[in-house]
C-alpha cells in the first residue's frame, strides 16, 4: 500500500482516531471518534501530506450511533473547511475483503502521530448483527488494532479500501477487531454508493442513477422509496428491508450494492427517469388498468365474532400477498389500515390504485369508506383513494366472472353510464328484475335504498351479471309510501351526475363525489355524502378466484 497520502489523523479533544478522504472535501470516520466535535471542534491532518497543515472539520453526516459498543451507524462524514488538492481513496467491490489474503489499516495509536500499519484477514461468514465484518490478525505479533484505528480504511494489497474499522481490540484480546464493508457504510451515507464499483455497473451507470436521484430530491418528486425498489427487484428479488428507507438515496444505494441482480439498478434508474420526465399525455386509459389492493373479509370458522382478513396487491397480472390473519372483527379496521400502506409498496411507481373490499354479501353496506386512513391521518379511505366493494360469493363465481367479463366488452366503448334506477317502492318481483337486467346492456344498477331495506331486489341485482351497482348507506327505509322521498332524490342525483361517466372510470369519480361532500359546509346533507360503490371487473383480477384458499389456519 504504497500510497498513503488519502489517510488522515482526526483529532477531536482527546480523541484520536483515523480517517479517509472521499472527495476533495469529504472524510469518512466513526461517529465515535468524533462525538465530542461540538465542544471541541475536530482537526484532520494528512500524515503523507505535511504541507497541508492542520485543517478544521465539521460533521456533515452522522450514522445515527448512539454511543453504546454494539450499536449501529458508527459512521460520520467529516466535511473540511477547504479542499485539499489531493486524489481520494478508491473504493473495492463490496465483498472484495474475501477474496484477499490480506488487509492493511493505517492507524495512529498512542505514541504514534505518524501512523502504523495493522496486517488482519476478513472472517468468512455472515455479518455480525447485519452490520460488521469479523477481523483477525495475520500473526501474533505485529501492531493490533489499538486505539488510534478508529475510523481507518481497511485496504487491499492495491490500496482499494474495503471498509472501515470500527471495533478496536482490548486489552484481553489483540487479535481480533471489526469493521463496516462498503455496503453498510453506504446504508449510512448513499452517497457512497457512486464511488463504489460493482459488478455489472460502469461508471456511467452509476452516474446516472445518482443523477437521477439528486435531481428527483431537488425537485421534491412525491416518490416512495419503498415502492420504487419493490418494482426494482421485482417479484424474485430480496425483501424489502424491515424499515424499509427514509430517502431515495438510501433506495438506490442498496439496490446498487446489496442485491444481486445487476439490472435492478437500470430498472430503478428507468422508473425514476419516467417519473421525471414523465411521457407526453397519452389517450384516455382504455378500461381494465387499475392496479387493486385487495381486501378479503371473510367467517373464519371459530366463531361469530371471529373473521379472516387476507390483503394482497395486483401487479403485472399477478396476485403479490401482503398480509393475512384471523382476528376479532373489532380489530379488522386497524389490521387493514397498516396492510393497505403496506400494499402500496407493491405497486408500480405509475399505477392506477384502486381499493377492493370484498365482503361476505351481509357486509356489504359496512362503511369501509368512512374507515380513516390511520391513527394520525383521519382522511376517510374513501375520499383518498377509489375505493370500490365486491360480493366474495360473486367474486368466486366462475359463472358471473365469465358472464361480467362479457358484459364488460360491451361497457368499454361507451362514454356514458345509465343508471338503472330501482326504486324504494317498486313493485317489481325480484325475478324480474333479475331477468331485465340480465337481458339489457345495464351497466349500473342505482338503489334507492339499502341493503338490507330491499334485500330480495339487491339479490337480484347481485346474482346478475351487472358490473356496478351504486346506494346509499343510509335513508330511505325503503317502505312504500306516497310523494317524494331521499331515496328519490338521490337516484336522481345518480342518473345526472354518471351520465357523461364511461363505466370503466366510475371509482373515480365516486372518489371526487365522496372527496366533494367531504369539503361541504355540512358533509352529512350532501348526496353522495355515504354512497356506496360495488363495481366488479374481472379482468382487473386475472387469477382464477376459485383457485384461492386463505393461508389463515
Amino acid at each position: 500500500m504504497r500510497n498513503t497520502a488519502w489517510h488522515a489523523r482526526i483529532e477531536c479533544g482527546r480523541e484520536v482516531g483515523a480517517g479517509f478522504l472521499v472527495s476533495a472535501r469529504h472524510l469518512l470516520t466513526c461517529a465515535h471518534v468524533v462525538q465530542a466535535s461540538e465542544m471541541t471542534g475536530v482537526t484532520v491532518s494528512f500524515p503523507g501530506r505535511r504541507d497541508l497543515g492542520g485543517i478544521t472539520a465539521s460533521v456533515a453526516v452522522h450514522g445515527g450511533w448512539r454511543g453504546g459498543a454494539a450499536d449501529p451507524g458508527d459512521l460520520a462524514v467529516l466535511e473540511l473547511d477547504r479542499e485539499v488538492p489531493q486524489t481520494p481513496a478508491a473504493f473495492a467491490p463490496p465483498g472484495a475483503e474475501h477474496g484477499s489474503p490480506e488487509l492493511v489499516a493505517y492507524g495512529f495509536p498512542k505514541g504514534h502521530d505518524e501512523g502504523m500499519l495493522a496486517s488482519y484477514r476478513a472472517l468468512p461468514g455472515p455479518l455480525i448483527s447485519d452490520e460488521w465484518v469479523q477481523l483477525e490478525a495475520l500473526t501474533a505479533h505485529g501492531q493490533p488494532l489499538a486505539a488510534g484505528f478508529s475510523g481507518a480504511a481497511v485496504a487491499r494489497a492495491d490500496g482499494t479500501v474495503v471498509g472501515m474499522v470500527t471495533a478496536v481490540a482490548g486489552a484481553r484480546d489483540v487479535r481480533v477487531g471489526r469493521m463496516l464493508p462498503v455496503e453498510v457504510m453506504a446504508r449510512y451515507w448513499a452517497e457512497l454508493g457512486e464511488l463504489v464499483p460493482t459488478e455489472g455497473h460502469d461508471t456511467g451507470t452509476r452516474r446516472r442513477l445518482y443523477t437521477l436521484v439528486r435531481e428527483a430530491e431537488r425537485a421534491g418528486l412525491p416518490y416512495r422509496p419503498d415502492q420504487l425498489y419493490v418494482d426494482a427487484v421485482g417479484d424474485f428479488g430480496p425483501p424489502l428491508p424491515p424499515d424499509g428507507f427514509d430517502s431515495l438515496a438510501r433506495a438506490a444505494a442498496y439496490v446498487q450494492l446489496e442485491v444481486p441482480d445487476a439490472q435492478a439498478v437500470t430498472r430503478f434508474a428507468d422508473r425514476l427517469e419516467a417519473l421525471l420526465r414523465p411521457a407526453p399525455p397519452a389517450a384516455p386509459r382504455t378500461p381494465g388498468t387499475w392496479s387493486p389492493i385487495v381486501v378479503e373479509i371473510g367467517h373464519s370458522g371459530a366463531g361469530a365474532d371471529q373473521v379472516t382478513v387476507e390483503v394482497f396487491a395486483y401487479r403485472d397480472g399477478h396476485r403479490r400477498p401482503v398480509g393475512a390473519h384471523r382476528l376479532p372483527r373489532g380489530q379488522v379496521r386497524t389490521f387493514v389500515q397498516q396492510r393497505i400502506d403496506e400494499a402500496f409498496t407493491q405497486l408500480a411507481p405509475d399505477a392506477e390504485e384502486l381499493v377492493t373490499f370484498v365482503l361476505p354479501r351481509e357486509w356489504l353496506n359496512e362503511p369501509v369508506a368512512r374507515w380513516a386512513c390511520s391513527d394520525d391521518d383521519p382522511t376517510p379511505l374513501g375520499s383518498a383513494y377509489p375505493l370500490v366493494v365486491a360480493d366474495r360469493a360473486r367474486h368466486r363465481s366462475g359463472r358471473l366472472r365469465h358472464q361480467l367479463a362479457k358484459k364488460w366488452q360491451r361497457l368499454d366503448g361507451e362514454d356514458g353510464t345509465a343508471a338503472h334506477p330501482v326504486a324504494c317502492d317498486t313493485p317489481e318481483h325480484p325475478p324480474s328484475l333479475r331477468k331485465r337486467l340480465r337481458d339489457r346492456d345495464t351497466g349500473l344498477a342505482a338503489y334507492a335504498t339499502a341493503p338490507d331495506a330491499a334485500k330480495e331486489h339487491f339479490d337480484a341485482g347481485l346474482n346478475a351479471p351487472v358490473p356496478v351497482l351504486l346506494w346509499p348507506r343510509a335513508g330511505c327505509t325503503g317502505i312504500r309510501h306516497p310523494g317524494p322521498c331521499e331515496g328519490g332524490a338521490f337516484l336522481a342525483e345518480v342518473a345526472d351526475s354518471v351520465a357523461q361517466v364511461p363505466p370503466a372510470q366510475l371509482p373515480r369519480h365516486v372518489l371526487d363525489l365522496r372527496e366533494t361532500a367531504e369539503a361541504a359546509d355540512r358533509p352529512d346533507r350532501h348526496w353522495a355524502y355515504d354512497v356506496q360503490l360495488l363495481w366488479d371487473d374481472p379482468r382487473c383480477f386475472p387469477e382464477p378466484a376459485a383457485s384461492r384458499h386463505s393461508p389463515v389456519a
